[in-house]
Formats: structure tokens, sequence, C-alpha cells
């Protein structure tokens, strides 16, 4: 619990210093102040609404027991095993299998899946994903990943208004039109080296927790397998719209090569895989 808590500071730490280097590249002291003040807003507000946000951006549908049992009591089962309230339940109407959880902690959870997912993976694979997600929400992950997501999307947004409308230095004169540029390409890209520097152990554990929550370590690691295998075909225009979503997928649903490798937010799919067989050894 603490170890969340403290990644969450960091997490928050360094997005609020990148909001005042954006700030003060725009407009000096008055810039980073401001943007400061922007930043802790928008902390807040991620706190209370990023995950409708997010559920909104990929358009995903609330089932219940009625419209969608199969999921829905595949879920259901799984948070009773894993002693948490029952999350809501969101289906995406997209190809890619994929799926994510989101909310600010345990008692205000969902968890969404892909119709490709659910199409196209066995009820055991099934359950091993749910497993995984499921353990996001008992590791209180869930708030980490998608206020992350949202203040990275900020961020990018704000670097984007320093490039194409300059900045002031303290003196109030015009900055060298470079520095636009650098802020451009160096905020997001740090935005995205923290999310990385908290994502890739956290699905480590998340796999090891959907294992022993759906009972199945070699379940998840074929569902892992496969998803790997179509994700990479399968482009999913929201993701690729909203890269800094992707880290709270299940796997990568980036159709890019070169963020699917070096900026990845997930770890190799193959020593993913490897840890959950060695569960079993």
């Amino acid at each position: 619990m603490f170890g969340n808590w403290l990644k969450t500071s960091i997490l928050m730490a360094g997005i609020m210093a990148l909001f005042g280097a954006i700030g003060a590249s725009l407009g000096g002291a008055n810039g980073m102040l401001l943007a400061l003040l922007v930043g802790g807003g928008m902390n807040v507000f991620s706190y209370w609404f990023s995950d409708k946000m997010v559920l909104r951006m990929y358009n995903a549908q609330e089932v219940d027991e009625a419209s969608s049992p199969y999921l829905y009591n595949m879920v259901k089962d799984l948070a009773t095993r894993a002693e948490l309230p029952m999350p809501r339940v969101y289906l995406i109407d997209e190809a890619q299998p994929n799926a994510f959880a989101t909310g600010r902690n345990p008692e205000h959870a969902a968890v969404a899946a892909t119709t490709g997912i659910v199409k196209m993976l066995s009820a055991r694979e099934l359950r091993g994903v749910m497993a995984h997600e499921l353990t996001h929400v008992k590791h209180r992950d869930i708030l980490i990943s998608t206020i992350s997501a949202t203040m990275a999307g900020a961020i990018s947004m704000l670097a984007n208004f320093a490039m194409f409308f300059g900045g002031r230095d303290s003196s109030g004169r015009s900055t060298n039109p470079l520095v636009g540029i650098l802020v451009m390409i160096l905020a997001p890209l740090a935005a995205s080296l923290i999310q990385m520097a908290i994502s890739r152990a956290r699905e480590f554990e998340a796999d090891r927790g959907g294992a022993e929550i759906s009972g199945e370590p070699l379940a998840l690691a074929d569902a892992l397998k496969k998803i790997d295998d179509y994700a990479r075909g399968i482009p999913m225009a929201t993701a690729d719209a909203h890269p800094e979503t992707a880290q709270m997928m299940i796997m990568n649903p980036l159709s890019g090569g070169g963020l699917r490798g070096l900026f990845s937010t997930h770890p190799s799919t193959e020593e993913r895989v490897a840890r959950l067989h060695a569960l079993v050894l």
C-alpha cells in the first residue's frame, strides 16, 4: 500500500515539474506559476474524473448480467475470489484484443474488455486476463495509470502550445524558437519515461496476481501470447490517437513499431510468459 502511494507521489511530482518547466518556457516565472496552478487543478480533476474520460474516449459501453452474462459473471466470480467489490464492467467495440482497468480505488473501479478479446480467447484465457486487471484494482494501480494517461496527454498539448505560440523569458522577451521545438519533443518524451518507469514493474506484479486469482498461470501465459500475436496486426485507432493511454492496457495497443519497442510501457511478452511458466515449476 505504501509503495503505491510512493509511486503516485513520484508520478505527481514528476508531472508537476514538467508543467512548471513548460510554463517557464512559455512565460518565465509567471508562466511557471500559472502552469503549476493548472497542473494542480488537473491533478484534482483527474483524481475524480479521469476514469470517466478514458472510458468515454474509447466509447466503452457498460454491461450487466442481462446484457453480457458471460463477461459479467466471469468478472463477478473473479472479484469474489480476489475479495474485491464488484467493479463496473464495460465492453469496447474494437477488433484488437485488449483490456484495461480504471477508477480511483477498488470501490469505484471499472474493467473494460474489447469485443475482440472476448471473441478470441477461450474462457480460461479470458479469466486470466480479467484476473490480471482485477489485480491492478487490488494493488490500486488504476489510479496511477489513469491519472498518468490524462496528465501525459495534457503535457503533450501544452508542449504543442509552446511550439506554435512561442514563449517569453523572465524579462518578457521572446525566447529562441528552438526552445519551443525542444519543449515540444522532450516534454512528452519525459512524461512517457515517467510512465514507463512505473508501468513495466507493475505489469509483472499484475501477471503474478492474476495467476493467483484465476488459479491458472499457464492460461494467462497462453492469453498473452495470443494477444501479442494478434494485436500487432490489428490497429486500434483510439489508442494510436491517444498513445498516453497505451500503458493502461494489458498489451501495448500501439501499431507503430518504434513505439512498441523502445518506448513501450510494457515489458516484453516473452519475459512475462517466462515468469508465468516459472510459477508452476
